[in-house]
């Protein structure tokens, strides 16, 4: 739920700075706090005028809030307007001296941090350190008040230190011994990595400790262009920040863009090229703004996640930058070193990074950031996704990847135009607009490929994201507000800032938009209606809440390409399968999300690798033919990373168990792919492999063929179908759990069967004892039989094709839980 009170905190406190950095001069700052003010108290009136809460929650009246709105607004224009005229104002920059004392307060801080926590040896370690920076500064330095500061830090680092080594330092009661690597410390935990933010989603995931090869597959996921992005444990709460020197990533600074490169000067650091830098000064989605890096999809997907930061009062995108203060707030750090974690191959993964950042001869930043000068949350999350991507020149995303990256909420693709998908317009926008508001769900939306006639006449980018901050329904109007990553540049149609004709009175009032007052600001921020938005944009990319369901499991696995055949038009036996079982109590949602890891860049700009996930309701049973059952879902094969099915149960899955077969499938198999499959659930359920019976020492295969007398054709032709190859399969004991798979491959024009036939038992009554049976309808090129729990004996197999004289060569393959022989019967 939106908390007001927050809101009307915020606006307070960002007005109150907005008129004291104006009365001092500061007018850039004074901007940015009166836009952020007057955006709080819009998102305060929304929700006062909503039907959702009642007025008397706040202690605003409605008019004073519109008085207060277009007091701040107007004022910063006013401030703009005259800054055009003037010199830019020069930048003090702290001098090496003051960045000294800087460092050795923060060793400090971490040192006191540690201490609190309990970490005694990590403790007097920072304080030594911060000892031995204090002395080397105060040796190279000639300012009174900077050697006070000093000496007052060193003072207070030494006096603990020492306290620290009487008491708990004590070799008499605490043994001292190194640190175990991480690796052996997470080996030894109990922990899992994490992948479902706790801190932020209440949901239940009662999955084993993984396996060895799930470990293995997450260790591959790690490997992305070239680097590793470990697995984030608990263990990495503990980084290290802190430090003497200002910290360098050891990997070294990232590759341009060609826009970078040729406006380039150097990598500088926060501190170099502004007064006074701070991570965050006030979260804003209105101040994001991208730069020359083309990455519109991940700055599209920073607004919606800050919007709904803001406005629902949850730590979505601030959870996921360190260092951080008690508060679980980000902060800056004068050493230079950040750890930001991103949702990546199955699970949340670690990334570190410097704080050095591009910037041209007039040191302006060259790439995205926040239109207030000090602030570099913006680009430290860009630097760190840049880097996982392989560097600044971006190949290009789609803002479901990048919002499961920085949220990990579940992703969906919903096409507007797309043949294969039906889009109901009006239902979509009614499932959107509920959702928007309850704070389920993030949403950006972006354009086809267009022609330059057509961007100038709309206002539109070609291939370009927009975030989707507002959707309002105002009488028969459906309006959203959109904001163009770019920060300027905006929609010239209906219900745009030059539009006369659409904005009434009514709707001015009801959505506090003057259109007038926009006409001279290009911020990016547009309202256009929901007809027009659906005619000239392409996809709406939506990304959900976690906290929607209660339950969750998820499985890590690979698919060789050596495992089964290239295609799987004609046998989906060989491909990965899993058996969900459910049973809910009243309807239950089930969403299956099926994630593709991918680690090199060239497949994150020309993916050639289609994946799709079948579903069949078909009590957990192995499927083998594409096409004997209908899945409850086609799977459409994507290129994207991800691939979402959703499921709700009906009113016969409410008498008992329900079982669903899960198929992954892809488009043309030719190399190994690695995956997690997800499924979320709002009731219990269990997620398992399929089992697999067959042993594989015990496998078989003989090549045959039909020639001549000996293509007989099938059972229709009883004079020649007994002329058909005959093989003995003999399973030499006197078990009665016997699993056994017979597959017959064959070129595809032929329609291929078999029959098999029990000769002989060595014990009777078994479950799956029977005197013959069939492999079913002749199909083309494939067929397979299951038996199960049948009993030791020998049985004999007859192939054939369905016409008579067709010849062909022929593969007989077995597969058994148990030895067996198989060999023609001349």
């Amino acid at each position: 739920m939106v908390d007001i009170a927050k809101l009307e905190s915020d606006a307070r406190q960002h007005a109150s700075k907005a008129v004291d950095l104006d009365s001092k001069g500061k007018s850039e700052d004074a901007v940015f706090f009166y836009i952020e003010a007057a955006q709080a108290l819009i998102s305060v009136r929304e929700q006062l005028m909503s039907n959702r809460q009642q007025s008397k929650s706040s202690s605003i009246d409605l008019n004073e809030i519109v008085r207060l709105i277009h007091g701040y607004v107007k004022r910063a224009e006013e401030i703009k307007a005259s800054l055009k005229s003037k010199p830019t104002p020069s930048v003090h920059l702290k001098n090496t001296s003051e960045k000294g004392v800087e460092r050795a307060r923060y060793l400090l801080t971490q040192a006191l941090d540690e201490d609190e926590r309990k970490h005694y040896e990590a403790a007097f370690k920072l304080y030594e350190e911060a000892i031995k920076l204090c002395l080397s500064e105060k040796k190279t330095n000639d300012n009174a008040k900077i050697k006070d500061q000093l000496e007052k830090i060193a003072y207070q680092a030494l006096e603990r230190a020492e306290e620290l080594k009487r008491t708990e330092l004590n070799t008499s009661t605490h043994v001292r011994l190194p640190s175990p690597p991480r690796e052996e410390v997470i080996q030894n935990e109990q922990q899992q990595p994490l992948d479902i933010d706790q801190q932020n989603v209440n949901i239940i995931d009662n999955r084993a400790k993984l396996s060895s090869h799930e470990l293995d597959v997450l260790r591959r996921g790690s490997k992305i262009n070239g680097r590793d992005y470990v697995p984030f444990f608990n263990i990495d709460l503990r980084e290290r920040f802190a430090y003497q020197t200002p910290f360098n990533d050891p990997h070294g600074p990232l590759k341009l863009a060609p826009k970078q490169q040729t406006h380039f000067s150097r990598w500088a650091r926060p501190d170099e090229i502004m007064s006074e830098p701070k991570m965050i000064m006030a979260l804003s989605y209105f101040s994001i703004k991208q730069d020359l890096i083309s990455d519109c999809s991940f700055v599209a997907s920073l607004a919606v996640s800050v919007q709904y930061e803001k406005k629902f009062n949850k730590r979505l995108i601030t959870s996921i930058i360190y260092p951080q203060n008690k508060q679980g707030e980000p902060i800056y750090n004068p050493c230079g070193k950040y750890m930001v974690r991103f949702h990546l191959n199955g699970v949340w993964r670690k990334v570190i990074i410097d704080d050095t950042l591009p910037v041209d001869r007039s040191d302006r930043l060259l790439c995205s950031s926040t239109t207030n000068k000090n602030e570099i949350w913006v680009s430290l999350l860009e630097k760190a996704y840049m880097k996982v991507m392989g560097g600044y020149d971006f190949p290009g995303s789609n803002s479901t990847v990048d919002l499961h990256a920085l949220t990990g909420w579940i992703p969906e693709l919903v096409s507007i135009h797309h043949a294969e998908a039906a889009f109901d317009k009006d239902k979509e926008f009614d499932r959107m607009f509920e959702r928007f508001h309850a704070g389920q769900v993030l949403i950006t939306v972006a354009t086809p490929n267009i022609s330059k006639e057509e961007e100038e006449r709309s206002g539109l980018v070609s291939s370009h994201a927009y975030a989707l901050l507002d959707m309002r329904k105002i009488n028969e109007h459906k309006l959203v507000m959109l904001k163009n990553p770019w920060s300027h540049l905006e929609w010239k149609g209906n219900f745009s800032d030059f539009d006369t004709r659409n904005w009434t009175p009514e709707l001015i009032k009801a959505l506090n938009y003057d259109p007038k007052l926009q006409v001279d600001v290009d911020n990016g921020v547009f309202w256009i209606d929901y007809n027009s938005l659906c005619h000239h944009f392409e996809n709406f990319y939506l990304n959900w809440s976690p906290s929607l369901f209660s339950y969750t499991s998820c499985i890590h696995n690979s698919w060789p390409a050596r495992q089964g055949p290239v295609k799987d038009l004609y046998n989906l036996g060989d491909n990965p399968q899993y058996v969900l079982r459910v049973k809910p109590k009243t309807r239950a949602s089930i969403w299956i999300l099926l994630t593709r890891h991918i680690t090199e860049r060239q497949d994150f700009a020309v993916n050639r690798i289609f994946i799709t996930l079948f579903v069949y309701k078909n009590g957990g049973n192995r499927v083998y033919y594409p096409n004997e059952i209908k899945p409850i879902q086609d799977g459409v094969k994507t290129n994207s990373a991800h691939y979402l099915v959703k499921l709700v149960t009906d009113d016969a899955d409410l008498q008992g168990q329900s079982l669903y077969t899960l198929v992954v499938s892809q488009y043309e198999k030719n190399v190994d792919i690695f995956y997690s499959l997800r499924v979320y659930s709002t009731c219990e359920f269990s997620l398992t492999a399929m089992p697999d019976y067959y042993n594989p020492r015990y496998q078989q295969e003989i090549t045959g063929e039909w020639k001549g007398k000996t293509a007989g054709g099938c059972q229709n032709n009883p004079s020649t179908f007994k002329n058909n190859p005959l093989y003995r399969l003999e399973l030499n004991n006197r078990d009665v759990n016997n699993h056994v798979k017979i597959e017959l491959r064959a070129p595809k024009q032929f329609q291929v069967g078999f029959e098999v036939i029990c000769t002989e038992t060595k014990v009777s009554n078994a479950v799956g004892e029977f005197h013959k049976t069939e492999s079913g309808s002749y199909r083309s090129g494939f067929c397979v039989l299951t038996l199960g729990n049948i009993p030791g004996g020998t049985y004999t197999i007859r192939p054939a094709t369905f016409e008579p004289n067709c010849e062909s060569p022929f593969f007989l393959h077995v597969a058994s839980s148990h030895q067996c022989t198989l060999k023609k019967i001349e």
